[in-house]
């Protein structure tokens, strides 16, 4: 953690270097109030389409392009043809960069709710593009950001750079000094491995960590849900030795006890997980 910390004040020293080729996205009300320009008042890209039974819909979504840094920050509007769309949001931005706009740039991969690579925040919630569905409503206009409160790459390709050096510092991965009785693994009873159910599911995306108004304003310190849940994942494991040395690098003030409960990172888990309560179960387990 002292390494972290030190990594964390350097990189807090180069703060505005790094402002002039990154911009930080401070957070969709925001963005919306001042930061870039509302939809409202943003040109729109259409679809070609002469369908009278054409179900038009309007998605205006957060552009920034790091080669042109004077520019800001706008909202970009689209319109497509639902009946031509799959039904995810992730088709929809596919269809845009493919028929609409090639410069639109975005995160995806698996495009089924496993590598948390198209998360964003979609009309106010952070989720996973590729899990969401686009309301069918076309007088419902659907707006697209990156995730709040984060360095942004280009478009809505968030900066997870601070996130993975967080994940990367609590280890996460199997620590036993002892060799397995059998010398070829370690067991674990079914109970022991029901433990983990709820924790190993984490996919990583940062949805949850970037919902939480106390990783916004400290996440340079504070571990965040996503990170945390990923500890107490190591801690509940029966086969892991190291659990004081875990718990040592989290006592103090910071690394997990800026949680408030607040418990966004709940309510926003695309995968339904709840780091709320494995964060409790942590301060539990520093308690007793």
């Amino acid at each position: 953690m002292a390494s972290l910390r030190a990594t964390s004040r350097l990189f807090t020293a180069a703060r505005p270097a790094f402002r002039q080729s990154i911009r930080s996205f401070a957070s969709v009300s925001d963005t919306a109030k001042g930061g870039a320009v509302p939809p409202s008042k943003t040109s729109t890209i259409k679809e070609p389409t002469h369908d009278p039974e054409a179900k038009i819909k309007t998605f205006h979504i957060y552009r920034w392009n790091p080669d042109e840094p004077t520019s800001k920050p706008r909202m970009q509007s689209y319109t497509l043809d639902l009946n031509k769309t799959g039904p995810m949001m992730l088709d929809a931005l596919i269809r845009i960069k493919n028929e609409v706009d090639p410069t639109l740039t975005f995160r995806r991969s698996c495009r089924e709710g496993i590598c948390g690579s198209c998360a964003m925040n979609i009309d106010g919630v952070n989720t996973l593009a590729c899990l969401c569905r686009i309301p069918t409503d076309t007088k419902q206009e659907s707006k697209i950001y990156p995730l709040p409160h984060t360095y942004v790459v280009k478009d809505i390709v968030p900066d997870l750079t601070q996130f993975y050096k967080q994940y990367k510092s609590i280890k996460p991965y199997l620590q036993n000094s002892t060799p397995p009785p059998n010398g070829k693994e370690y067991l674990q009873s079914k109970e022991e491995r029901k433990k983990l159910d709820g924790l190993y599911e984490c996919i990583l995306c940062a949805c949850c960590s970037t919902s939480c108004p106390s990783y916004w304003w400290n996440s340079e310190e504070y571990l965040g849900p996503a990170v945390l849940m990923q500890s107490y994942r190591w801690l509940a494991d029966s086969r892991d030795t190291k659990n004081e040395e875990r718990k040592s690098q989290l006592d103090n003030s910071m690394s997990l006890y800026r949680c408030h409960t607040i418990l966004n990172c709940s309510r926003t888990c695309p995968k339904g997980l709840n780091p709320g309560l494995a964060i409790a179960e942590i301060k539990k387990e520093m308690a007793f």
